[in-house]
């Protein structure tokens, strides 16, 4: 009995590891043009189901508000397209003169210009209750951004450019994000009693989402020729990009959990994963276009395909302590508060 609960109470962390057993031992089912057909079932039906399921479950309310929480919105998107490929290209400096290929640190660099992704970090934010309807704002808008913002960085950072077709992606992002969200929307206004009544498992089928979207990215870093490199070059990256999510993640958590931030534990939660994630989604048809006819593109791309991965790896392993975490301090800002009104 203890082993059955345990298996239900941590039975995402248990998928993790299973689907990525899977796209080992079998990758060519959901790599692109597989049998599972990751270009449509992940890049629209995936990602049109996770924010229709948002739209569905969000309060109306909560997602209005959340739109107006410009200081969280302005820290996110700031963090994400100027702080993070300006510390990169510092760091890399460094690393420029250690015997790492210099085609793989392009390949960091272009990571550090990538906008947020449409799912992940939502998916996240609401496996532990943070601020979801802000994760959703930030993840929309900074892919959107990210179509115009993204290119100019790499222009400016890596002296490439070339035309990109901002209407193709514009509308993609528009048919799988927002229409998916207002027609959630829609239909909650229908539903709403049910909804509250029943309190359908959200969090949990966003969560089987999110099993699928990462057994698909495996599936592809894993059949991946460009992937096989040295030993001794693909450790050193994967150390260097885990050491940036962890140190980046620890920087927006402490600078949105200072004293006077005004953020809540839930804002920090949506913080974290929207200023440190990064989109393959978007990212690898950027890469593909702007360095067209580059001999190292396959090198200039392993950064990206690896931090995709590692990102939500990561963030799945701490949804149980952030979860912890901002519970705790949840009720200590309760307790607060009364002692406060009481006073």
């Amino acid at each position: 009995m203890g082993l059955l609960t345990t298996i239900r109470k941590e039975w995402f962390i248990i998928g993790i590891v299973l689907v990525i057993l899977l796209a080992k031992l079998e990758p060519s089912i959901g790599v692109k043009g597989g049998p599972l057909k990751p270009e449509v079932t992940i890049a629209y039906v995936a990602v049109s189901l996770i924010f229709f399921n948002s739209g569905l479950s969000l309060k109306t309310e909560e997602l209005t508000s959340a739109l107006l929480h410009f200081r969280l919105h302005l820290f996110v998107q700031s963090f994400t397209l100027i702080f993070f490929p300006l510390a990169v290209w510092l760091l890399l400096k460094l690393l420029a003169l250690t015997a790492i290929d210099q085609w793989l640190l392009r390949g960091l660099q272009t990571v550090s210009c990538m906008p947020p992704p449409v799912s992940s970090a939502v998916i996240l934010t609401k496996a532990v209750g943070g601020n979801e309807a802000a994760a959703i704002f930030n993840s929309a808008f900074g892919s959107f951004l990210g179509i115009i913002v993204t290119p100019l960085l790499l222009l400016l950072f890596l002296g490439s450019s070339s035309s990109v077709p901002f209407s193709s992606i514009f509308s993609q992002l528009f048919m799988t994000v927002v229409v998916p969200l207002i027609l959630g929307q829609v239909c909650r206004s229908f539903a709403r009693e049910f909804l509250e009544r029943r309190k359908p498992p959200f969090g949990t089928v966003s969560s089987a989402v999110l099993l699928m979207i990462i057994y698909t990215t495996f599936c592809d870093t894993f059949s991946n020729p460009n992937i096989e490199l040295g030993p001794i070059s693909l450790l050193l990256v994967v150390l260097i990009i885990f050491s940036i999510q962890v140190s980046f993640m620890l920087l927006t958590f402490v600078l949105s959990t200072r004293a006077g931030s005004g953020f809540s534990p839930a804002d920090t939660v949506a913080m974290v994963f929207c200023s440190t994630h990064k989109s393959l989604t978007l990212g690898i048809p950027m890469l593909k276009i702007v360095f067209e006819g580059y001999e190292h593109l396959s090198l200039i791309s392993v950064p990206l395909l690896i931090y995709h991965p590692s990102q939500i790896l990561l963030g799945s392993i701490l949804v149980p302590t952030i979860r912890s975490w901002m519970t705790t301090r949840q009720k200590v800002r309760a307790l607060t508060h009364a002692r406060t009104r009481m006073c």
